[in-house]
């Protein structure tokens, strides 16, 4: 098994309330890159929400057997936590994941 670091760009189309945005980060905190030694380095957040839009990214970090599998372990952690957090699919749609690290 490999950690990888996986980026997924959103969109909120629905408000991000504080106490949304604290469940959010709650519910993804396991899979915080910055444990990584990639993550460290490049002081990757969580999540980060883009001013003066609605776009925002996720970067988690994943343990999976290859590079398909952890993109879709990471929008497996993605999806649940947003619905947690009171997001249906369409309210925080999800772009295509990409790997933007691998920490061997």
């Amino acid at each position: 098994m490999t950690i990888f670091v996986v980026t997924i760009p959103g969109t909120f189309l629905a408000d991000l309330t504080p106490a949304a945005h604290q469940t959010l980060l709650s519910r993804l905190s396991p899979a915080d890159p910055q444990t990584t030694t990639f993550g460290e380095a490049e002081d990757l957040a969580l999540l980060t929400l883009y001013s003066g839009t609605k776009a925002f990214s996720l970067r988690l970090e994943v343990e999976a057997d290859d590079t398909t599998g952890a993109e879709d372990e990471a929008r497996r952690i993605a999806a649940d936590a947003l619905q947690v957090a009171g997001f249906t699919e369409a309210e925080a749609p999800l772009g295509d994941a990409v790997i933007t690290g691998i920490d061997s």
